[in-house]
């Protein structure tokens, strides 16, 4: 704890930060699991070992954003609008763009689970509606009461089969996730009127779950103002030997130009991740990537995220670093940044 409040002193310590101007490309990583790390005496280094705060850490390997996520109550304090807050501080005080994540749940969602908080469960759908709503509007108050600038804001994570299942699921219930999404873009934009509403899904090569669900909100006449994507080439591959990781990049960019063609909204890449034990191929996977997605698909693509790049504990293995440093994947980042967003 004592670190932790040290490292948020030295970033408020600073002079305050003006927001980065748009870059040529958006580079960032989701790096929410931070304070629970910390709270853990986990704390992130740079190359030579140093102790550097995650959020100051990503700004010297060149990212210019960062993704936070929002659970509803989590039982442990950590990703609650209070922590959002913490974790927004410093991403500011780094002159870091800022995305922010609803997950309306209290814990995990993803397209393999999207539970219901627990005090939204005897909820009717248009008390669940409201409750999104409230939710969506009271962290970004907290947010903008703080003076936190937020880029962009996600109604739900991958979302590919809808979110609060059963009620909104979007395979039985579409006009319910449609409500509901239109909620929390009406609420988003009820505090802040310039924030980009993303809507977001898993594989982002899959046109078909791109089409039924966009179809689907088109229908009931939501609102969204970019499409967010996955892209996880593992797991891909686990599943379908047939593909390997450039065709896997073809296709989510030739998706994300068709997408774009249809809807007329941008696209952004704003999870991928690569085995943390093969650090060769995973910079070599990453360096095509962002090279792709920046320069192939006519300026639809406006970002590339990396989820969790500094998790090397608990059992997670697609993070970015290992014993607490960057490894050589996030030199595809550094690389990048100093290629399509070089200082003015």
């Amino acid at each position: 704890m004592r670190m932790r409040n040290i490292f948020l002193a030295a970033m408020l310590g600073m002079a305050a930060a003006v927001q980065a101007d748009n870059p040529a490309f958006w580079l960032g990583a989701d790096i929410s699991g931070t304070t629970s790390d910390e709270a853990q005496g986990i704390f992130t280094r740079n190359a030579q070992g140093e102790i550097t705060e995650c959020t100051r850490l990503m700004k010297d390997l060149g990212l210019n954003a960062v993704r936070l996520r929002v659970w509803v109550n989590p039982k442990d304090g950590f990703s609650s609008k209070e922590d959002v807050l913490l974790m927004a501080k410093r991403a500011m005080a780094n002159d870091m763009a800022l995305m922010i994540d609803f997950h309306y749940s209290d814990w995990w969602a993803d397209p393999g689970k999207q539970n219901i908080p627990e005090a939204w469960k005897d909820m009717n759908s248009d008390q669940m509606k409201q409750a999104l709503a409230d939710h969506t509007r009271e962290t970004l108050k907290l947010l903008k009461d703080n003076d936190i600038d937020v880029k962009w804001v996600q109604v739900g994570n991958e979302t590919t089969h809808g979110f609060l299942w059963p009620m909104a699921r979007a395979e039985e219930n579409m006009e319910n996730y449609a409500r509901f999404t239109q909620a929390g873009y009406d609420a988003v934009k009820e505090v802040y009127p310039d924030a980009t509403v993303i809507v977001h899904l898993d594989n982002g090569y899959d046109r078909s779950i791109y089409d039924f669900i966009f179809e689907g909100l088109k229908k009931y006449g939501t609102k969204w103002d970019m499409i967010g994507m996955s892209l996880y080439p593992y797991w891909t591959v686990q599943n379908d030997p047939n593909y390997t990781e450039p065709l896997l990049i073809r296709d989510c960019a030739e998706n994300m130009k068709y997408l774009n063609e249809k809807y007329g909204t941008p696209v952004m890449l704003v999870e991928t991740g690569y085995k943390v034990d093969k650090p060769r191929a995973g910079r070599a996977y990453l360096e095509l990537l962002i090279d792709y997605l920046a320069n192939r698909t006519d300026g639809v693509c406006e970002g590339v995220f990396y989820w969790a790049p500094e998790t090397c504990h608990g059992g997670y293995d697609m993070g970015a670093f290992a014993d607490d440093k960057p490894t050589e994947m996030m030199d595809a980042f550094t690389d990048a940044s100093k290629r399509l967003n070089p200082a003015k």
